[in-house]
């Protein structure tokens, strides 16, 4: 009899934290079009990763340029950046030798540029300037008889300090020490000092608490508690700074679904972009449910296909929040931006790029622009969050 006692008591309480989780507010957005502009010739690719630094400046890291390889496996990698207005600025790091396959771009607090590539195993820093402070990891040498893809085994051979094997995305504490979530085939964090050397790396394959299966995303906050998204693992997971574990978000139901994008907004909430059910959730530091956004599976404007980044961007910028579709439908990569204490977030169509501004922002250009046929028509004014698709066919 005990045992069914206890049976139903585990039953209610996980059925009122799905049914509590189930109807928190969605946050609305409606869509309008057009913002920025690409120099002639020029196009984006799939866009895994988009950031915003203080001014306001969009950075994305296209998987585009990959028309001079050959037709598997071309190198797939391009950092542009755009003022606030949408305008072009310029490329960055072109030719780089640690461009590869673009994965992540980063911001920090100084407003250096980092960019994590999945195909060099690369983390490279750069200045506001655009020229390469430090270098992470290692790239296979062109001429080494052993040079080719990684082997994808479980479990995965040991890590190398220092070395990487498809690295996903970096973060800093409160004193610049440097993570690196280690990635699609090691199942780690790595720690750097904020000069760049090593300090040490947590985490093996696996699932039990302090264990990984692609630690995809990282992000910390103000008490440098730091938050990684175990996407295979379908959750959140949160350490200290020595990579203690702490506790982790994994509901009955799977609500975190696959966290591939992790962000601290102004607030001190926590972000989460989830592929597996195509929306961002709004969590408290504690790992309470606040709000969600999308959720509905598609192609078209107000549906979504996989969310993979979420960024917090300047609360006094135009720009809210980028994204763009990939070449295969239902594969979009995303990205998000916070306004004003306002989480808005959007999907793409198959290779195009999107915007979403919230209706405090300054105002958006008032035509829209037909993806297929060029012709504009006017825009609507009202609603408190706006969508700007730009750049592709449906």
């Amino acid at each position: 009899m005990k045992w069914l006692v206890l049976l139903l008591m585990q039953w209610t309480l996980c059925f009122g934290i799905a049914h509590a989780q189930h109807n928190v507010p969605e946050i609305p957005f409606d869509s309008v079009a057009d913002f920025f502009k690409l120099p002639e010739g020029m196009h984006f690719g799939e866009v895994p990763g988009v950031a915003v630094n203080s001014k306001g400046h969009v950075f994305v890291f296209t998987r585009a340029n990959s028309t001079h390889g050959p037709a598997f496996g071309p190198t797939a990698s391009q950092l542009l950046e755009f003022n606030a207005k949408g305008e072009f600025v310029r490329e960055i790091g072109k030719g780089l030798y640690g461009f590869a396959f673009a994965h992540t771009v980063r911001i920090d607090r100084d407003d250096n540029i980092w960019t994590v590539d999945k195909g060099s195993d690369m983390v490279v820093k750069f200045n506001p300037a655009g020229r390469v402070q430090m270098v992470f990891g290692r790239r296979m040498e062109s001429t080494s008889p052993n040079t080719k893809p990684h082997a994808h085994v479980t479990p995965p051979r040991p890590a190398v300090d220092g070395l990487f094997r498809e690295p996903t995305d970096v973060a800093w504490d409160r004193e610049g020490n440097i993570y690196i979530t280690d990635g699609y085939i090691n199942s780690r964090v790595a720690k750097y000092t904020s000069t760049g050397d090593w300090v040490k790396q947590w985490g093996e394959y696996g699932m039990e608490p302090g264990q990984f299966r692609t630690p995809h995303a990282i992000a910390i906050d103000n008490n440098n508690h730091i938050y990684v998204g175990d996407r295979s693992n379908t959750r959140v997971q949160v350490f200290d700074t020595d990579g203690k574990f702490l506790r982790k978000w994994q509901t009955p139901e799977h609500e975190t679904g696959r966290p591939t994008g992790l962000s601290i907004d102004h607030r001190g909430r926590v972000l989460v972009a989830d592929t597996h059910y195509y929306r961002v959730l709004i969590y408290s530091r504690e790992g309470e449910l606040l709000q969600t956004i999308g959720g509905q599976r598609g192609n078209k404007p107000g549906q979504f296909g996989w969310v993979t980044d979420v960024v917090e961007g300047r609360r006094d910028a135009r720009v809210v929040a980028v994204t763009s579709g990939g070449t295969i439908p239902d594969r979009g990569l995303y990205g998000v931006f916070l306004h004003s204490g306002q989480v808005v977030f959007v999907s793409a169509t198959t290779s195009s790029l999107l915007v979403l501004k919230s209706e405090s922002a300054p105002a958006l250009p008032s035509r829209s622009v037909n993806a297929r046929s060029g012709t504009s028509r006017p825009t609507p004014a009202s609603a408190a969050l706006r969508m700007s698709k730009v750049f592709g066919p449906r």
